[in-house]
């Protein structure tokens, strides 16, 4: 059984028992969290997408870590003008584990 849940602005595909990094979440570590923007669950061949949600569908997960994802430069060159930027940018992110899928 897996899910296709929205958080942050973007999708995963989720099932149950697996970690992902999501965008940064308000929940402190061990916490328990509950998405209900599922947009579609799959159990075998049964298949129920959602316009745009699935109603009373939710996603239970609990709050493993809270982090930053890795450092990405940003370099700008105007060539032959010797003017060049360079900036960075670490995202945050919550790490979830998923408990359970209710459809």
């Amino acid at each position: 059984m897996y899910a296709v849940i929205k958080t942050g602005g973007k999708q995963y595909r989720v099932s149950s028992g697996e970690k992902v990094k999501v965008e940064q979440l308000p929940a402190e570590v061990g916490s328990h969290v509950v998405i209900d923007q599922v947009l579609m669950v799959a159990d075998g061949e049964k298949v129920a997408i959602g316009t745009p949600l699935v109603s009373g569908a939710k996603v239970e997960a609990t709050v493993v870590a809270q982090g930053r994802g890795d450092k990405v430069r940003i370099f700008k060159l105007r060539r032959r003008k010797y003017s060049k930027r360079q900036q960075g940018h670490r995202q945050n992110y919550t790490e979830i584990q998923i408990d359970k899928i209710s459809a």
